[in-house]
């Protein structure tokens, strides 16, 4: 019998986690085959180099990894740098953008001609996969006109929708044929018009009309906070349930995301969870470890961990 000198078997020895984390893997590989995952894609991940190269890769090994994902996106920085850019007035209020004609010419062409085409690049840099489209494309989301609310009130703030109804054949085709959607998150309605949707809740919509086993909301914080700004514990998980009588105390910007949520896990989708998108590779870190990262959102019925949170 033959003896591996010392030094490959240093080598060998060496290599020994990367194979555990690999095995650590291997649940979750056979729990989510073949299941699609939605994926908001927002935040920081979406303006720093290093994050959006990093994401690409996370939602390329979903997909080899025999994973459907399905990326939907805003464009929140980049629409504000355009219209600063543009001298046009830039506004929210109750947490929505203010959309006139001029802005909603604006949000189209950033979402769809820039942030949209970066995306659909970064991803088919490792394989012909990623097919952009908008919720305009094969009436995929069909809006009505939102109003915010203000002390009570209803206030016009233009050319905002909240979608009412999702036709996912077109994203369904796609997934059969092994590509991988990235949505721009704008719908026309039936009046006509044409509307700016929140990523967010466009991403729970599209979730729940897939049945998608998992919806993933990044953005710029850890997750759920138990109680903040008094504490910076994040909760692991908790019920839909449990998240409704959270909603009235959540900060705006945390609001449509949990909302999202929320509704997603409430219309069949398995689990919703909020992560950091600030953390390289936090989508594998979320489905494929142990530990996982960030909150997850059950149905009141599981008392289960699904993956990931513990």
């Amino acid at each position: 019998m033959q003896i591996a000198p010392k030094g490959e078997q240093a080598r060998s020895n060496a290599a020994l986690p990367k194979a555990r984390t690999l095995i650590e893997a291997l649940p979750w590989l056979e729990r989510f085959h073949g299941k699609t995952v939605v994926i908001k894609f927002g935040g920081n991940a979406m303006v720093d180099e290093d994050l959006k190269a990093a994401f690409a890769q996370d939602v390329v090994f979903l997909r080899y990894a025999g994973l459907h994902p399905v990326v939907v996106h805003g464009g929140g920085p980049q629409i504000s740098a355009q219209l600063d850019k543009l001298g046009l007035e830039s506004s929210f209020t109750a947490g929505l953008r203010v959309t006139t004609p001029e802005t909603m010419d604006v949000v189209r062409m950033v979402l769809a001609g820039q942030v949209q085409r970066e995306l659909v690049g970064l991803l088919n840099a490792h394989g012909p996969f990623a097919v952009g489209m908008t919720g305009e494309d094969a009436h995929t989301m069909t809006a009505v006109k939102r109003y915010a609310v203000v002390d009570g009130e209803q206030v016009d703030i233009g050319l905002v929708g909240d979608i009412v109804n999702i036709e996912a054949g077109a994203v369904k085709a796609l997934i059969a044929d092994g590509r991988i959607p990235v949505i721009s998150s704008i719908a026309r309605g039936a009046d006509g018009h044409v509307y700016n949707i929140n990523a967010d809740t466009a991403a729970s919509a599209i979730a729940a009309a897939l049945g998608a086993e998992m919806l993933v909301v990044l953005t710029d914080v850890e997750g759920l906070y138990k109680d903040w700004p008094n504490s910076d514990d994040v909760i692991s998980q908790l019920s839909v349930s449990e998240l409704e009588e959270m909603l009235p105390t959540l900060a705006t910007g945390m609001l449509p995301k949990m909302e999202g949520c929320l509704r997603a896990v409430r219309s069949g989708v398995g689990t919703a969870r909020v992560l950091d998108g600030r953390v390289q590779h936090s989508l594998l870190l979320e489905i494929f470890t142990d530990e996982g990262i960030g909150t997850m959102v059950v149905p009141d019925d599981d008392s289960t961990v699904l993956g990931g949170l513990a």
